[in-house]
């Protein structure tokens, strides 16, 4: 007998017995899957008690910068550094911790121990300098009377033996990326005189670091040697050379080179999911770093490295389940135009779409202060960190969402964001001052403030796990093309300058597009001239 039969066959009583039945039996399934909208309470207490009361953010930190230092890609302190930090993953216990390579460079780069600079007549004054990476040292100390750079070729004809062996001091100051490399006939005629290098003076107290690897070997290297001094030391320099007391200076500048290619690597380990465990939450941050003497690599970006390390900490210590996967990356060759993140991007585009979210701390010691990102994710990402937020209500947070969303190449997130991921830039608020530590000497461990890094890491971790547990995924971000080269672009070829200098425009915003550019130009070089030697 056919079921419609029998319904019809039944009693009125009968009838709405078996309608009760059904929605019971419905409310009875609904209840027993409920939607998850937030992770479960007592998981979020526990990650916050360990991250506030027991959070070891500034012992990373310490080791990072006191024990390994400044990392700059392709360098030994980098290799350094990601063996420590795939060490310290796996003893959190975290899963796969390994190094992914991205690529290699052409010619390893490390500063020496040896970095002195002073004026020693008429009287002694230490100064703080520092020189490009992949440029040459000194060979040893070098002291040498200090003259202004002739201003015309008969002035340097006139007297060329008072410029030989000398320091020269040039009038033009270094930028932010470094002094540019001068060739025109006055200097390559002081280059034939054999000077001792050439003194530049920077805008104001701080020096940058910077260079790069392109259009050098091991064996194909620069022998010009270009000294950048703080202000106050430059114009103490001319001072007394107007006073006509002849200052002499003296530098011993050791810069190793590191015969390439050196393989380059991400630091990756990952914190499993359950039912979801396909799809991806990112907790990332820059390993490597800039490092003028004195540098230690802190602000940029040991605080984002360790404020990631320390999430994952956390979440370990918490005995946590995220449904997703949450995957740390620890990115090299940020400084050089985003390339670790980028290659990552490239060697994952056929799955992108597994990602679901990206955290990046890449802004300074400042605490995370929000998110900007689109409107639809406001509900989801201030319900995310509205735990922090009652851990530490003297460090508010905001969501902001533009009505034009502008994601430049400032740092990691981007080539994910471009890929459509939902990648963030975490906001920094407080009271440091990011641009005295930025890629200068004073990036050191005593400029990082404790508390706004333990606040960081705990929201890494609050965040993430929300993220990561949910059901709701967040919408993903609009898809970007990048990178176009334009003539700009093709007139910087074979320079070891990048073509924009912040310092002299601060309207434009920190973009690592320059560098990838001049990088790829760089690539295509060095494939075509591989391709030429094989056919001969």
């Amino acid at each position: 007998m056919c079921r419609n039969l029998v319904v019809r066959l039944m009693t009125p009583s009968a009838k709405l017995s078996l309608v009760g039945a059904a929605i019971f039996a419905l409310a009875s399934a609904a209840s027993a899957n409920p939607p998850i909208l937030a992770p479960n309470a007592s998981d979020v207490d526990r990650i916050v008690q360990e991250g506030k009361n027991r959070n070891q953010v500034t012992k990373h930190l310490w080791h990072l910068t006191q024990k390994i230092g400044p990392r700059l890609t392709g360098s030994p302190g980098l290799a350094k550094a990601e063996a420590w930090a795939v060490s310290q993953f796996k003893k959190f216990g975290l899963k796969n911790a390994r190094l992914e390579q991205w690529g290699d460079v052409p010619v390893g780069f490390e500063r020496g121990k040896r970095q002195v600079g002073r004026m020693v007549t008429p009287f002694l004054s230490n100064f703080e300098f520092t020189t490009m990476n992949w440029t040459p040292g000194t060979k040893g100390l070098v002291r040498a009377e200090a003259k202004r750079a002739p201003s015309s070729l008969d002035e340097l004809n006139a007297n060329k033996d008072a410029y030989k062996g000398a320091w020269i001091v040039v009038a033009r100051p270094a930028g932010m990326r470094g002094p540019m490399t001068l060739t025109d006939d006055v200097n390559k005629a002081l280059d034939e005189v054999g000077i001792a290098g050439r003194i530049f003076g920077a805008p104001d107290e701080r020096v940058h670091s910077s260079g790069s690897w392109r259009d050098k070997t091991y064996e194909k290297r620069p022998t010009q040697i270009g000294i950048t001094v703080r202000k106050e030391d430059f114009d103490r320099i001319t001072r007394n050379i107007d006073f006509g007391r002849k200052p002499v200076l003296e530098f011993d500048i050791e810069n190793k080179w590191i015969k390439g290619p050196v393989k380059q690597y991400n630091v990756v380990a990952d914190i499993p999911g359950t039912d979801l465990k396909d799809e991806i939450v990112v907790v990332c941050g820059h390993l490597d770093s800039w490092n003028s003497p004195g540098s230690q690599g802190t602000c940029d970006n040991g605080t984002g490295t360790v404020a990631a390390l320390e999430a994952a900490r956390i979440l370990m210590a918490a005995k946590v389940q995220p449904r997703r996967t949450i995957r740390f990356i620890l990115w090299s060759g940020e400084e050089q135009g985003l390339l670790g993140s980028r290659a990552y991007v490239e060697a994952n585009k056929a799955n992108i779409d597994k990602f679901v979210a990206l955290l990046n701390d890449d802004g300074g010691t400042n605490y995370q202060g929000g998110y900007t990102g689109l409107p639809e994710h406001k509900e989801i990402l201030e319900a995310a960190f509205a735990p922090t937020v009652k851990a530490f209500p003297e460090m508010p947070m905001t969501f902001d969402a533009p009505t034009k969303l502008n994601i430049a190449g400032s740092s990691d997130h981007a080539p994910f964001a471009w890929a459509g991921v939902p990648a963030y830039f975490t906001k920094e608020v407080g009271r440091s001052n990011y641009g005295k530590v930025w890629h200068t000497q004073f990036d050191r461990y005593e400029f990082a403030i404790p508390e706004y890094l333990v606040q960081s890491s705990t929201n890494h971790a609050v965040v993430a796990y929300h993220l990561a547990t949910i059901d709701a995924r967040l919408a993903r971000f609009p898809k970007t093309e990048r990178v176009a080269m334009d003539a700009k672009a093709m007139q910087a070829v074979g320079s070891d300058m990048v073509y924009e200098d912040h310092d002299h425009d601060p309207t434009k915003p920190h973009d690592h597009e320059d560098d990838y550019v001049l990088e790829l130009i760089d690539r295509l070089k060095r494939t075509a001239g591989g391709l030429i030697r094989s056919i001969r």
